[in-house]
């Protein structure tokens, strides 16, 4: 096998590949082409809920909205369920030291094909996470990237604000209760600071969406790691979904935080493809168990050393 890399039993899967260096693990799974383990030292990032271990999707069975880090396409209301993609049997393929693939079936209700493709860092925590978008279908069709990361629970997200023209009054909206838009929300736990906006707890309504060009946010667990992910953006470019958000952290009660960056729209006619990167990494950090603040000028300069 490659350096670094191997095929492995894990959380009650058994064709499930490993990617590994000194300090970082990355586990693939095949089951909705998700990551199992994002780990450093040993410490998981990936939030697993142990009722969904070994669940394979049948859909003459219930199904359940599967744990890990999981990714996907929007945009999110308006397109079909697309369970063959979302929770269905991948491959997967070991590309070379510490590389791999995975790819999905073909996906007629939604006329597009994905293919994910991961490369871990020979010595750091960098994790490159490359998602390919194909229209299989006969006609052009609108798509966007949408990463769907859970993360461990009760953590802090840090999301830089940058310099724009911020069109959120409160730079943030939040969705709920029910199908309602919130641009002027009250939170306690959901604050803005040094120009970052700061989930310091789990916020009262779950869904939060932000409007920021500065590519990259953190998420601060109490494992004491720091889950940073980079990714472009477009001003210049539509992002599609509902709120035209570039981030979206979504909280489920205190067991886990969904990290999700969104890409632009892609408009593909039919055999075209358009692929979008999110860089990873782990970098140790102290969480605040004592509940004062975190150190947003410490944290910008942590992920601009090491988080490139």
């Amino acid at each position: 096998m490659p350096e670094g890399t191997g095929w492995i039993n894990y959380f009650g899967y058994a064709d499930c590949i490993e990617l590994a260096n000194e300090n970082v693990r990355v586990v693939l799974g095949l089951h909705g082409g998700r990551v199992l383990e994002y780990s450093y030292k040993g410490e998981n990032a990936i939030y697993l809920n142990p009722d969904h271990e070994g669940w394979v999707y049948d859909p003459a069975k219930p199904q359940i909205d599967p744990s890990g880090g999981r990714f996907d396409i929007g945009p999110e209301l308006v397109l079909p369920p697309h369970p063959d993609l979302w929770v269905g049997k991948w491959e997967g393929e070991i590309l070379g030291p510490r590389r791999a693939r995975m790819i999905s079936v073909k996906d007629k209700a939604t006329g597009t094909q994905l293919v994910r493709e991961f490369k871990l860092d020979a010595e750091s925590s960098h994790l490159s996470c490359t998602q390919l978008i194909k229209n299989i279908s006969d006609e052009t069709i609108e798509r966007n990237h949408w990463s769907r990361t859970f993360g461990q629970g009760k953590g802090i997200c840090l999301v830089p604000l940058g310099d724009h023209f911020n069109r959120f009054p409160r730079k943030y909206i939040v969705f709920g209760p029910g199908p309602i838009i919130n641009y002027e929300p009250e939170d306690p736990n959901i604050r803005v600071r040094d120009n970052f906006l700061e989930i310091v707890d789990t916020p009262i309504e779950p869904w939060i969406a932000v409007d920021s060009y500065a590519g990259w946010f953190g998420y601060l667990m109490r494992n004491d790691l720091l889950f940073v992910k980079r990714f472009p953006t477009f001003p210049e470019r539509m992002y599609p979904d509902i709120g035209a958000y570039t981030v979206v952290l979504w909280y489920f009660e205190d067991e886990m935080c969904e990290l999700e960056p969104f890409g632009p729209k892609e408009i593909l006619d039919p055999g075209e493809a358009a692929s979008f990167t999110e860089d990873w990494w782990l970098l140790p950090y102290d969480f605040p168990h004592d509940g004062g603040d975190v150190d947003l000028v410490k944290v910008q300069q942590i992920v601009d050393e090491y988080a490139r």
